[in-house]
């Protein structure tokens, strides 16, 4: 029996059999989640967050995930190439960095523009 994920904040829904790596079910979704080393989690760009409420919907920290992510474990952030479904999950992508540097510089601006 097929489970679903839902990558946030884009809302996409996506079925896959359980054990499938969050990094498969978003390529499958045409997801874009960015890596570097071919899901080897040598690279850290596949990290994405995962809220309490879904921890156990997804198989336990890897050994390269304890070694790479160390207290990031802790505050919900996972390897999409190490961590599988095994039920019904939730897990939140990061914004792009170059999007994210450039809402900040507008944020910065436009509270600038109030004094």
């Amino acid at each position: 029996m097929d489970v679903q994920i839902r990558f946030e904040p884009l809302g996409k829904i996506v079925k896959v059999r359980p054990g499938t790596s969050v990094l498969r079910a978003a390529r499958e979704g045409r997801v874009l989640i960015k890596t570097r080393c071919g899901g080897n989690a040598g690279c850290l760009m596949c990290k994405v967050e995962v809220d309490p409420e879904y921890t156990s919907a997804l198989t336990p920290p890897t050994d390269a995930e304890h070694r790479k992510l160390g207290p990031l474990l802790k505050e919900g952030v996972r390897l999409a190439c190490q961590a599988s479904i095994c039920g019904q999950a939730e897990v939140k992508l990061p914004e792009d960095p170059l999007k994210a540097a450039i809402r900040k510089q507008l944020e910065q601006n436009n509270s600038d523009d109030l004094w």
